[in-house]
């Protein structure tokens, strides 16, 4: 069953484990939730062996791992897919049957961050653009329309820091998305956030 993304605005708040705090890199796992709180999926990283442990902590975004994305009821709804790659990092998205909903994949950019969005038959539909000014802003454009956002929130309070790592906002601005387009949106916070806001246990950067 897919995840309800008929909202026009959700979040997608990453879990940070006590572990983190000591340095030991765990699996990267999110709650998807509404706009009132209410939760919407869950996401999960695959991997809890040695060679995942050690992969998350020296390769970081690089490593080749899958991301599996479940509906309220804990039934898989997507996958998404990293090979792994030194340079122009990419995301391939299914549904939990295996077939292909699109693609993510990292593009050049000297002061900006960019990637573009495939469907399942890798036509770009869609394009990120984020300017070197603004950071923490993902704006979505589709055909040179901006349709979507993704800001990242900070979660510097006391209280939040010992279980929060990131926090995303994601705005579905043109109500005219597909439920396609809308995951496709949704994996694109994640890809932000292992690409751009990721780092390595110990690292202080």
């Amino acid at each position: 069953m897919p995840v309800d993304l008929n909202h026009d605005r959700i979040f997608l708040r990453q879990r940070r484990e006590i572990a983190e705090l000591f340095g030991v890199e765990t699996r990267n796992k999110y709650e998807i939730l509404a706009m009132e709180g209410s939760p919407l999926g869950f996401v999960a990283e695959e991997g809890k062996g040695i060679g995942a442990f050690f992969g998350r902590a020296f390769l970081g975004h690089w490593r080749t791992f899958t991301i599996n994305i479940f509906d309220t009821n804990r039934n898989l709804a997507y996958k998404a897919l990293h090979p792994f790659r030194f340079l122009f990092q990419r995301l391939e998205i299914t549904k939990a049957t295996g077939q292909r909903i699109g693609a993510l994949e990292q593009r050049f950019g000297v002061v900006t961050k960019r990637f573009d969005l495939e469907d399942a038959h890798g036509n770009v539909i869609m394009k990120m653009a984020a300017s070197f000014w603004k950071p923490w802003t993902f704006p979505i454009y589709k055909n040179g329309e901006e349709v979507a956002l993704i800001l990242k929130k900070w979660s510097g309070t006391f209280s939040e820091i010992f279980t929060d790592k990131d926090n995303f906002t994601i705005e579905f601005k043109d109500k005219r998305l597909t439920t396609t387009e809308r995951e496709l949106i949704l994996a694109s916070a994640m890809f932000v956030d292992l690409n751009y806001f990721e780092r390595k246990a110990g690292s202080n950067s």
